[in-house]
């Protein structure tokens, strides 16, 4: 489908996504744009890459343009390639935050060449090795704004996500900014933070090793990601972060009531509606 996909970062996410294209053969040939030489070394040497160049080349050569960076540099760096592209080229982002980028580029004259997306799939781990086959499958993919990208292209990236075993969910950049920080955000947040409330309070580093059980593991696995890559986010969509953690800090004192008070019922009440959840993720 295309000759060349430019990916500018070439980590987890877009190296996932073209070993992906390569793997359905979408794209004959994908060229890398890092910070630094290191990681485009590291995707040379992986294969995630066949050849590094600096942006403006390597924006200039692409059919195809993803952006996959921390969503601080994200705008930026979306401001300079949309002043570089043609009508013939189609970009797109994977950022975890939308209004910002959508509202910084809602007036720029190649908007229509812009797909902004979420893919719904990450790991805890980052970096050109953390890139795998067959990432995708099974997730959900969120694009923002559909209306203001130009059609032809939206059906191109459509037909690849869903190629790639994505189901499409389309929203507008504010409620995917509330949805995410929901059903991703606090997650990340919340896993940090039992992170650091066990480092602090079990002093010793192989007792949290020996003892440490599935439970434990699955839920302070996030606390592996990227600070450079979740910082930004959780500053991005502050106020919704913040309104889901007012909501969760809520929830925690009930349980903290609870077992103050030894209200065994409540504390039974409060679990049992918690298992609700089940009947939305076992759907």
């Amino acid at each position: 489908m295309f000759n060349n996909l430019t990916i500018v970062g070439v980590g987890l996410i877009s190296g996932s996504f073209a070993l992906a294209l390569k793997d359905k053969g979408f794209v004959k040939h994908v060229i890398g744009v890092s910070r630094t030489k290191a990681s485009e070394q590291k995707a040379l040497d992986l294969g995630l890459i066949d050849e590094a160049l600096p942006l403006e080349e390597a924006v200039k050569k692409a059919d195809l343009i993803y952006v996959a960076i921390p969503v601080d540099a994200t705008v930026p760096m979306m401001q300079k390639i949309m002043d570089m592209v043609t009508e013939k080229q189609i970009v797109v982002d994977a950022g975890s935050t939308k209004a910002v980028l959508c509202a910084a580029l809602k007036d720029h004259p190649m908007r229509s060449r812009f797909v902004a997306t979420h893919p719904m799939w990450g790991t805890e781990y980052s970096g050109p090795e953390a890139a795998v086959h067959n990432a995708f499958a099974g997730r959900a993919c969120v694009i923002c704004e559909k209306e203001k990208s130009d059609a032809a292209a939206v059906e191109i990236i459509e037909n690849i996500y869903r190629a790639l075993g994505m189901n499409i969910v389309y929203m507008d950049a504010v409620n995917h900014d509330v949805h995410a920080a929901y059903i991703s955000h606090i997650s990340h947040i919340t896993s940090f933070a039992l992170a650091n409330t066990v480092l602090e309070k079990e002093k010793e580093e192989d007792a949290i090793f020996e003892l440490a059980g599935g439970g434990f593991e699955s839920t302070v696995r996030l606390a592996k990601s990227s600070p450079a890559m979740w910082a930004p986010i959780f500053m991005q969509n502050r106020d919704n972060v913040l309104d889901v953690l007012n909501e969760h800090i809520s929830q925690l004192r009930k349980f903290k009531a609870c077992l103050e008070k030894e209200n065994m019922e409540y504390l039974y009440e409060l679990m049992e509606n918690a298992n609700k959840i089940r009947r939305v993720l076992d759907r």
